[in-house]
């Protein structure tokens, strides 16, 4: 009886495998690694690199841990070699076709199974797919894979050229560029298994690739057409389903693409983050034969259309994005890889990310070009929150090889990328590079690496080759015309030329990288900011995960270590002069720092915004960290709110009110970015430090949807009998609320404050004041996460305030208690 159930099972088994595809996933199969050549054979992870691999196998520290980059550098300069065994069954083998499926190699990998040569890869960025049911056998299989090491064959790539090319060896290889070092992360050039290694089985036919056109969406009906690209070993009748409509197909031996339509009546559109709803359409597509599934996939699909539009007026001309018909100021921050190490980066990391993004008001983010294309799950975030995504093409800060070997794994690179990202609502814009254009044009590359004119016109021709005519030309072969809005170069003119304020988007590094002042951002505004920022420090907490307490100080080597910048804090401390009382405490150090940070950026987007709609974007470098380090992100390598995360939640409301100071006036401005009118009361209050109400007014005001509008002027000679150092002006409309302080912090009188905390339940706390307390700064032990932070509480308020989980001890400080 046991033997007929068995051989019942195996023969449906075989029925089920030889009907539809099916993929293993390798990755949990025993693997080892070894350094070429060596006989001692280590335990792998995969997916996994090479450095984490070593760690885990205690050859080598932790890479983050004080300088200990340092001492890892030889790892990139060998290598690297990979293996597993993995058993085929008889059922798996009487499959008609079986795939190699490599989802990510990094970067230069040798493939032999079974001994002989399977494939050779060359760019981390790509899916490799290889057929192999005939190099395979019944039984054990022997897989192995050596990296080459990509920064020795990026010098003899290098070596070649009689010319160098700006951006070292790294410009060399299809691999993260940051990987390399920036000037805030870490050089850890990586090799190794970093996405799963898939065996696909598969019969009659494969679905390749689904993408749809938006062909026309009104409020009464949208109709799409789904181009289904599939693989046909036996021709013959086959059936598609759409969700709930089917329709058979003719196909032929080979490829086949197909087109289905489909209709949606009374469609709910997308929307970005405070705009409305991210609607999303599901959508399951299953190829069959006989009613019997042979392949499927799904989609989710969100209705919308986008557009950027540039056009002239009597300065320039625009540059700014229409959501569904309607203008969208873009409210947001650059992205780069969340870690040094990318198998590491899990789904609830990019969730984590995305929510950052969310809660603090945001509606795009860009993907920055010299890290990686994100995982499905980033942009499958981006899609349910209602996050736009700017994604670069994976290029940045410097000149690239245009040899046809290069531009042909270019091509194939963003036929990969584009095919698995295209159907995403969220992508907004593909860019071509990062500043390559604004590089060569600005940075002096030519004098610098003593180009002739024969060099310079080589290069600058092949600058043209990749970014004005292969990604471009691929993108339209790709995209159907709603989806494809190309943008060669990020900015389009560097921040030292006029036009570069006029027109097209721009990266002003005036600030910071030029040592201007903060103010300087009032009148420095283009038509779309999609770089600026300032650094600010990790907290205390995050110091201590890489250093012991010995080495908390700013002469730290690890400290230094962990922060990239050359004159990274000399320049915090040259900006911190001017607007603090520098602290002696280390700890101290670091909270002002956030607030330095902090109060920079509000200037910017506040500048940004108030100048709306001349300038329609404020992205900002950068939200997050690859490791623990002193940088300009907003959110540290661990997931903890800087002081300018929060200032830029209050800074991306909806409804902003800001105060701009000028020459003999203040200007109260309140930015709508809502797409109805907002009508109630704005109240002003004068307040001195004690709580004093010395002066209060009250005016109806109006804002139209979408607009900036000034809405209160008052003259600088109402304020001469105030001592401007101990009054604060407390701005009101609806909702929204603000303080505006009249000189810098270190010129502030503040008193001590006594702030009291009650606690409501186990994870919500009222706080309070009998004094001003200037950026209040909230923190436990269990680093409990609270929803406000780094604020002013002014006399007498009472502040709510929600904690992620329950805390025993809360610390309390602010700003008095640094200037002691």
């Amino acid at each position: 009886m046991y033997k007929k159930l068995f051989l019942f099972l195996s023969i449906l088994y075989c029925s089920l495998l030889t009907a539809q595809n099916s993929y293993r996933n390798l990755s949990t199969e025993k693997w080892t690694f070894n350094k070429q050549n060596e006989a001692q054979k280590n335990r792998a992870k995969v997916p996994g690199t090479i450095h984490t691999d070593l760690f885990e196998n205690k050859l080598i520290p932790d890479p983050f841990l004080g300088t200990n980059e340092k001492q890892l550098q030889w790892i990139e300069n060998e290598n690297w070699e990979y293996e597993t065994k993995f058993n085929l069954s008889k059922a798996e083998f009487k499959n008609q076709n079986i795939d190699f499926v490599f989802e990510g190699l990094d970067t230069y990998a040798t493939i032999y199974l079974n001994g002989k040569l399977l494939l050779e890869t060359d760019n981390m960025f790509r899916t490799w797919n290889t057929s192999v049911k005939d190099k395979l056998q019944i039984g054990e299989n022997y897989l192995k894979i050596i990296f080459k090491s990509a920064s020795l064959f990026g010098k003899e790539e290098a070596k070649k050229l009689p010319y160098t090319l700006p951006g070292d060896e790294k410009v060399f290889t299809r691999k993260a560029q940051y990987h390399y070092g920036w000037d805030w992360g870490p050089r850890f050039v990586t090799c190794g298994i970093y996405k799963p290694i898939k065996l696909h089985f598969w019969n009659v036919v494969k679905i390749e690739n689904v993408r749809y056109e938006q062909i026309s969406l009104t409020d009464e009906l949208a109709k799409l057409n789904f181009i289904v690209t599939l693989n046909c070993e036996k021709a013959g009748n086959y059936n598609l389903k759409v969700n709930d409509k089917s329709k058979n197909f003719n196909l032929k031996k080979g490829e086949n693409k197909i087109q289905f339509p489909h209709e949606i009546t009374n469609p709910k559109r997308w929307w970005c983050n405070g705009l409305g709803e991210a609607n999303l359409y599901l959508f399951q597509i299953n190829l069959s034969k006989k009613n019997k599934i042979i392949d499927s996939e799904k989609l989710n699909i969100g209705l919308r259309t986008i557009e950027l539009v540039q056009e002239k007026d009597d300065v320039g001309k625009s540059f700014y994005f229409k959501l569904n018909g309607k203008p969208v100021f873009m409210k947001g921050a650059n992205y780069i890889p969340p870690d040094s190490f990318l198998p590491r980066v899990t789904d609830s990391t990019y969730n984590s990310i995305v929510k950052n993004a969310v809660d603090a008001n945001m509606n795009m983010i860009r993907v920055w070009g010299g890290g990686v294309y994100a995982d499905d799950a980033f942009y499958e975030a981006c899609d349910k929150n209602g996050i736009l995504v700017w994604q670069d093409f994976m290029f940045a800060c410097a000149m690239y090889p245009s040899d046809e070997k290069f531009l042909s794994t270019v091509k194939n690179e963003v036929i990969d990328n584009v095919n698995r990202l295209q159907n995403h609502p969220s992508i907004a814009l593909w860019c071509g590079n990062n500043e390559s254009d604004e590089g060569w044009k600005n940075w002096g590359w030519q004098k610098q690496y003593n180009y002739t004119e024969s060099d310079s016109t080589t290069i600058w021709n092949g600058y043209k080759k990749l970014f004005h005519e292969v990604i471009p030309e691929t993108l339209d072969s790709l995209l159907s015309k709603e989806k494809n809005i190309y943008w060669p170069s990020s900015p389009s003119i560097g921040w030292g030329r006029k036009e570069s304020l006029l027109q097209g988007d721009s990266h002003y590094w005036g600030v910071w990288w030029g040592m201007e002042p903060f103010e300087i951002y009032k009148k420095k505004v283009g038509r779309f900011m999609s770089e600026y920022g300032f650094q600010g420090m990790p907290n205390l907490e995050t110091f201590s995960k890489f250093t012991n307490s010995e080495n908390l100080n700013l002469n730290s080597e690890t400290v230094k270590a962990h922060q990239k910048h050359n004159t990274g804090y000399q320049t915090i401390q040259t900006y911190m002069e001017r607007d603090y009382k520098v602290p002696t405490k280390f700890e101290d150090y670091i909270y002002v720092s956030q607030l330095l940070q902090a109060e920079g950026m509000k200037t910017a987007i506040e500048a940004h915004r108030r100048a709306k709609p001349y300038c329609m974007g404020t992205l900002f470098w950068q939200l997050n960290d690859c490791w623990p380090v002193t940088s300009w992100s907003s959110v540290d390598y661990y997931g903890n709110w800087k002081a300018f995360q929060y200032q830029a939640k209050r800074s991306f409301e909806n409804i902003l009110i800001s105060v701009n100071e000028e020459e003999n006036q203040y200007k109260v401005y309140i930015v709508n970015d809502e797409l109805n009118s907002k009508k109630g009361k704005l109240e002003l209050q004068l307040l001195d430090f004690d709580g004093k109400i010395l002066r209060n007014s009250t005016s109806e005001v109006q804002i139209e949807a979408n607009t900036s509008k000034i809405c209160f002027q008052i003259d600088k000679k109402e304020f001469e009998k105030f001592n401007l150092k101990q009054i604060v002006l407390n701005l009101r409309f609806n909702k929204a609320e603000t303080n505006y302080f009249f000189e810098k912090p270190k010129e502030l009188l503040l008193e001590k404050p006594n702030i009291q905390i009650k606690k409501i339940d186990e994870t919500k706390i009222e706080i309070s004041t009998n004094v001003l307390a200037k950026n209040v700064f909230l923190s436990s032990e269990n680093e409990s996460f609270f929803s406000d932070n780094y604020f002013d509480l002014l006399p007498n308020e009472t502040r709510i305030i929600k904690m992620s989980k329950p805390v025993k001890n809360i610390k309390v400080i602010s700003l008095f208690d640094t200037m002691k």
